[in-house]
């Protein structure tokens, strides 16, 4: 397949309108489109089409278990394809547009393809300039997973996209770095009221339950493996997910443990995901370091987690070792990414 890459960058918007309007025309035709979210680039196709989702499975080597979000201009316009609910619309008012994933019962007209045979959809309205302004301009709602070859690292900018799926889609719109870094927080209304948590991400546990005023549960996949024969409900609950080639493993301890640790490995390919903090205590160590920002500053971590898995791919370590995320506010997300990436291997110090 011939792929065209365009830019949408907010300095030319000209070009932008240009690449947005050509982009639209190809969903509505039932083609694949990666485009910039707030969350992490996506790969888009007409969720109304009945080989829309069979076409993305195809590009990205994804299991067709796994279903796609579906991704709307307006919170309403979930009701051309899902039954609706006020805590839905509750939710929309206190975080749409922006990176958070509802998860609703689907009506008919949807093919079971998009949402991998279940009876819910997930929906979301993404607050990405680039995202709203193709959405809308195809009038159509965008199935879209993450724009990787499947269980890679999710792509943050462009260029990662292209790395993966050249050739695989008709067309990539560059419109620059991702903000959150991580995908969207993707919640399931309980019929109690109650919000299930299928996936972590920006919207945080504590935000929800502060902003609703409702219980918020975490479904024991975020933090573990799926039980033998366990239903995918949400995107990224796979076993392993995220993954960078080299064999990553994630350590529980002090710094002071984790620098000892690290002291004593005597392979020469290592590298390791280091807190600022940790720098200079690691620096005279044969142990390749790479900066994730401050050990609190759980939104740096975020942004830069996924570019950095991916380039150490480029370098050809033999293991990569990172700290094990504490799991309040963002470090949720940061964890349930983490222990995707490493199959759950944690070395206890």
């Amino acid at each position: 397949m011939e792929t065209r890459y365009q830019y949408a960058l907010p300095d030319d918007p000209l070009q932008a309108q240009s690449a947005v309007e050509e982009a639209a025309d190809i969903i509505r035709t039932g083609g694949l489109v990666i485009f910039p979210t707030e969350t992490v680039y996506g790969l888009g196709a007409n969720a109304l089409f009945e080989d829309a989702a069979a076409k993305i499975y195809a590009a990205k080597g994804r299991p067709a278990d796994n279903p796609l979000i579906v991704h709307v201009a307006h919170p309403k316009d979930a009701e051309g394809f899902a039954h609706t609910t006020p805590l839905y619309y509750r939710l929309a008012e206190a975080f749409m547009p922006g990176p958070l994933t509802v998860i609703l019962a689907a009506k008919d007209n949807l093919p079971r393809t998009v949402t991998a045979g279940l009876d819910t959809v997930a929906v979301r309205c993404p607050s990405h300039p680039v995202a709203a302004a193709l959405i809308e301009a195809s009038g159509v709602p965008i199935a879209a997973p993450s724009a990787n070859l499947s269980g890679s690292p999710s792509p943050t900018n462009a260029l990662h996209a292209k790395d993966d799926m050249w050739g695989r889609v008709d067309m990539i719109l560059d419109g620059g770095e991702c903000l959150c870094g991580v995908e969207s927080t993707i919640v399931k209304p309980e019929e109690d009221g109650s919000l299930l948590l299928l996936r972590p991400g920006s919207v945080t546990k504590e935000a929800l339950e502060t902003r609703l005023g409702v219980t918020v549960r975490v479904a024991p996949a975020v933090l573990g493996q799926l039980k033998e024969g366990e239903k995918v409900l949400s995107p990224g609950m796979k076993y392993r997910h995220y993954a960078p080639k080299a064999q990553f493993i994630l350590l529980d301890g002090t710094a002071e443990s984790r620098i000892k640790f690290l002291a004593e490995q005597k392979n020469n390919k290592i590298a390791y995901l280091c807190y600022d903090e940790e720098g200079e205590a690691l620096s005279a160590l044969p142990v390749k370091l790479l900066f994730i920002g401050k050990e609190q500053d759980t939104q740096a971590q975020a942004q830069v987690l996924f570019r950095i898995l991916r380039d150490t791919d480029k370098e050809g370590f033999d293991v990569i070792y990172a700290p094990l995320p504490k799991t309040e506010g963002l470090g949720l997300a940061l964890y349930n990414r983490m222990i995707r990436a490493a199959a759950h291997q944690i070395i206890s110090l």
